[in-house]
Parts: C-alpha cells; sequence; structure tokens
C-alpha cells in the first residue's frame, strides 16, 4: 500500500475517530434518581393546553418594565414571574429582535420563577399573588408583598450593564410566628424543538462542586433526574447560543435543586439556598445572580472571574478537545478584533498552523521524494514475492530500514491538523460570535454551508435543490485543491490504488458540501498553502540523490 493511500486513510480515520470519541466518550450526563422533597419543588402551576399569543399575554398583564443598552424585559406582577426578555443586539433570520423569555403558557414559553419555601401554615406568595412596586427606575425592580399575619416579603430585581440580574429577596417578620424558610427559584421552560446532538450539548446544565453536569434535553424527557443537595455551584438551562442559569452572590454558598421533566411537560431547573430561621421582628436577606443572554465567551469569562463561578466558561461546549478549542476560539477573536473578519482569521490561523508544521512538512517531501525514487525497487520487490505475502511484507520492511524510507512519512502532518480540523469545526459550531459571521462574496455566514449549487448553476437558474444536493462553489475549489496537490506526489503503482486515489477528491467533495463554510474554507486555504510548500520546496531545495 502506498503511502498516499495510507495518508488518505489516516485523514478518514482520524476524522471518525475524532467524531466517535466526541459522541461516545464525552463527559457522560450524570443522574440521580432521588426523590425530591416538596420543598424543592415548591407550588405547581396547572398548565393550560390552549397556546396562546405572546404579545396578546404581553398587552393583557399588569407590568414593570426595565431596560439596558443590550437586553430590555419586564416582570410580570401577578406572581413576580420574569417572563419577558429581549437581546436588543441579536436578531432572528427574519430580522427581528431575538426574544429568550416568554410567558408561561405561549408556544416559546420560558420564565423565571422567584419565591420561597417554608413549612405549612405560614402563608406564602404565590404565582396567583399580586405583588405591588416598592420602587423602580429603568435598571432596577424592588416589587413587596405582606400576607395576613405580617410577614413582608420583597423581591429587588437590579440589572448591571450586560447580561446580568442580581436578586435580592427579603422576608421581614413583623408577627408572632417563628419558622424557618428558604429563597427558592426555578427556571422553567417547554421544548422549543431542541433536538440532542453528538457535536453540542442543550439542555440543563450547571457546574455542581466544579464538576460540569450535563443533562440533555432527550435525556430529560425520557425521565431522567438529576438532584443536588447543599453544593456548591451555578445550574441552569444551556441552548445552542444562549444561557439561563442562577449563580449565589457568594461561590461558597450551598445550594440544592433537581434538574427535571414535571407532569405538564415542562423542563425544570430549581434552586435553593440555604434555609434561615425567623423569629419575631426579626428580618432575613438573600442574594443571588441570574443571568440571561447569549454565551459570549468574553462575558462568561468576565462573570467567572467576577463572582469566582466555577467552569461558568464551559457552558459554551467547546467538547473533550476543550484545551485546543478554547485557544482556537481565543486566537480567531483576537485576530478578528484587528481584521474585522472571521473568516481572514481562519486564514491567518491556517498559515500559522503551516508555518509550526513546515519542518515536517518537509521531511514529508523528502519521504515522498524517496519513496518515488524507490518505486521500480518496491516494485520488483512485490513480483518476487507476490505469492508469498509474509515474505513479501519482510522483505519491503527490510528494504526501507536499509534506504532510510518511512512510508508514513507524508501521514504526520495531516494527522497533527486532525485535532484542529475538529477543533474548528466545534468553534464554528458552537460559538454565539461565528453565528451569521460574514466572509466575502456568497459567503454571508461561516457557520453554515455554502449556500450555493452547481446543479441549479450556482444560483442563474431559479431552482432550489434539495440538500443532499448543495454542492456549492467552495466545496468545488476545495476539491480541485485536492486534486492538483494530488498531481504533485508521486502516483501509486497499482492501478486500484490509484483509482482510489482520483475518487478521493470526489468523496471529500460530497462530504464538504455540508461542512461549515469556514471549515471548508480552512480546508481548502491549506490546501493551496501545501501546493505553495511543496512547489518551493522542489524548487529551493535540492532533492536528494
Amino acid at each position: 500500500m502506498s503511502d498516499q493511500i495510507r495518508i488518505a486513510i489516516a485523514v478518514l480515520l482520524s476524522a471518525i475517530v475524532l467524531f466517535l470519541s466526541q459522541y461516545f466518550f464525552a463527559p457522560q450526563h450524570n443522574s440521580k434518581h432521588e426523590k425530591v422533597m416538596h420543598d424543592e419543588i415548591g407550588d405547581e402551576e396547572v398548565r393550560v393546553e390552549k397556546i396562546v399569543s405572546r404579545d396578546d399575554v404581553m398587552l393583557s398583564s399588569d407590568r414593570v418594565n426595565f431596560e439596558n443598552k443590550l437586553v430590555k424585559g419586564s416582570i410580570n406582577l401577578t406572581g413576580a414571574l420574569l417572563d419577558d426578555l429581549v437581546l436588543k443586539n441579536f436578531n432572528e433570520l427574519d430580522g427581528s429582535q431575538l426574544v429568550l423569555l416568554s410567558p408561561s403558557n405561549t408556544s416559546k414559553e420560558y420564565f423565571v420563577e422567584f419565591g420561597w419555601v417554608s413549612e405549612k401554615g405560614i402563608e406564602l406568595p404565590s404565582l396567583n399573588t399580586k405583588w405591588n412596586i416598592l420602587d423602580n427606575s429603568v435598571d432596577h425592580v424592588n416589587l413587596w408583598w405582606e400576607n395576613n399575619v405580617g410577614i413582608r416579603f420583597e423581591i429587588k430585581v437590579s440589572l448591571d450593564d450586560k447580561y446580568l440580574l442580581n436578586i435580592i429577596q427579603r422576608v421581614v417578620n413583623l408577627s408572632d410566628k417563628n419558622f424557618t424558610i428558604r429563597s427558592r427559584s426555578i427556571i422553567k421552560r417547554v421544548d422549543a424543538g431542541a433536538e440532542s446532538s453528538s457535536i453540542m450539548h442543550e439542555g440543563a446544565i450547571g457546574s455542581i462542586n466544579s464538576t460540569l453536569k450535563e443533562v440533555d434535553f432527550g435525556n430529560l424527557k425520557d425521565g431522567e433526574k438529576f438532584t443536588y443537595k447543599d453544593s456548591s455551584g451555578w445550574v441552569g438551562f444551556s441552548d445552542k447560543y444562549w444561557l439561563v442559569s442562577l449563580f449565589a452572590e457568594n461561590s461558597s454558598t450551598k445550594i440544592s435543586g433537581v434538574f427535571s421533566n414535571d407532569a405538564d411537560g415542562r423542563y425544570r431547573v430549581s434552586y435553593l439556598l440555604p434555609a434561615q430561621t425567623m423569629v419575631s421582628d426579626d428580618s432575613s436577606v438573600t442574594n443571588f445572580n441570574l443571568f440571561v443572554g447569549p454565551k459570549q465567551l468574553d462575558v462568561l469569562d468576565y462573570y467567572q472571574e467576577k463572582f469566582n463561578v466555577s467552569l461558568f466558561d464551559r457552558a459554551v461546549d467547546f467538547g473533550f478537545l476543550y484545551f485546543i478549542t478554547k485557544p482556537i476560539f481565543l486566537f480567531l477573536h483576537e485576530v478578528y478584533l484587528f481584521t474585522g473578519n472571521f473568516g481572514l482569521a481562519i486564514l491567518i490561523l491556517t498559515v500559522l498552523i503551516k508555518v509550526l508544521l513546515l519542518p515536517l512538512s518537509y521531511k514529508s517531501f523528502i519521504g515522498m521524494n524517496k519513496m518515488k525514487k524507490f518505486q521500480p525497487q518496491i516494485q520488483k520487490i512485490k513480483e518476487k514475492y507476490e505469492n508469498n505475502p509474509m515474505e513479501l511484507q519482510k522483505a519491503t520492511i527490510e528494504f526501507y530500514k536499509k534506504n532510510n524510507v518511512n512510508p508514513l512519512s507524508g501521514c504526520l502532518p495531516i494527522l497533527l491538523q486532525m485535532p484542529v480540523f475538529f477543533a474548528l469545526y466545534k468553534v464554528l459550531y458552537v460559538t454565539i460570535e461565528m453565528r451569521h459571521a460574514p466572509f466575502y462574496f456568497w459567503i454571508t455566514d461561516l457557520s453554515a454551508r455554502d449556500p450555493t449549487s452547481i446543479f441549479n448553476l450556482f444560483g442563474l437558474i431559479p431552482w432550489s435543490p434539495p440538500e443532499f444536493l448543495k454542492i456549492g462553489i467552495l466545496p468545488i475549489l476545495m476539491s480541485l485543491s485536492m486534486y492538483i496537490q494530488q498531481q504533485m506526489n508521486p502516483a501509486p503503482t497499482d492501478p486500484i490504488q490509484a483509482k482510489i486515489m482520483k475518487f478521493l477528491p470526489v468523496f471529500f467533495l460530497v462530504m464538504f458540501s455540508s461542512f461549515p463554510s469556514g471549515l471548508v474554507l480552512y480546508w481548502l486555504w491549506s490546501n493551496i498553502l501545501s501546493v505553495l510548500q511543496q512547489f518551493l520546496i522542489k524548487r529551493c531545495i535540492p532533492s536528494e540523490k
């Protein structure tokens, strides 16, 4: 088998191993099937099956608004529900602003409840409680309610200049009762059409005692639960690009709760702070934070450092190659800040990788030249031991050793690029910074496949072909560059191997046609640089005699 075939097989096997490793060996979703106490659940709301319009709910409910330069939202005074939040700097595909939180019984309901749990006999605010406004401004809301025995409850919500809401819950006991009470919050949502993926996690997520815990929506729907007690960390829901999560102001605060799917069809992440004992004329205050926004790495890193939130950056699913994927993203982002284009950043990353691998590429070129030089001798050995595979293998190995030839020398540069290839795929797929990131010309989104197709003459024919026929300009150029690169290498002596090599550019064309444009751009530019490298080495460096 020639070194070209070995290279091709090595590339294919490496890609398969990397993708299968992500699927089978990524951190497993841990679950604990424990009975959840009533105080960790809180009051249940019966979900109305009839779906109502979000606009109708917004108009028919009493609300108090808050806003900064990045988000705007409101709190429903009935139940003190945070069920309205819009990300002002992000749009849907139709151009409308992106709605992250929506009221109960709307098609994409997603909201946060704030409240308390306590022993029986204490009247607590419920989802039907009508809250009063103590004071409010553009960036903060202060609500209060008092029960019939003089226990006063207050909720203050303050918005910072990014995506963080600080929640302060205060209880003032003006009654003659002594009781124990716990602050409790619940994030609830319905299935928004998210599908489980081996490449990316979507579902409940948290860092529990500095260990990342993930339970996909599909697993929650199948009845899987994860219960945590007296732990430190943060919890919430993670979508491809968005995160809603809760964490205490003090990172050492012990929290409890559950990831689950309720009987009413809602997914739930509950969050309880430590219990406090209340006596007459006493008051208690709890303080925690709610992040509601995009999974921008610099923003997550900012809050992680500010509040000492463990593994908060892991909300971005960089996968098991985290130690490669995150540095690649950080490099691309820094170059993007300088160039203003992520496509150019990918091209510069490719050049850097080629420079780092230049010594190996040179050795690879020398090795392939030796293989080309010794092809006649190797062919004679094959003919001599045609009917004796064992002797053929032994004689071939001895010949390689005698002439200092490594038939696998051409594999190493490509094998070393495969982790980078897969890490770049993750970066393009999961980072919000790459969402709708344009390059030039027809490439308007580096995270999406090439939108053109040869089967409608790249848009000249007014017909939209099916997905499997969408083979765009960029994959075609990539396949052509691969073919040119093949022509510069020694051809296999075996006719079957030669046919396989000729077919490989077509195989890669079909495979890469569905990949993100940024990934195809990387591979195309890598091939072009490899061709230039080989040309310059042949021209400037004398080959070995």
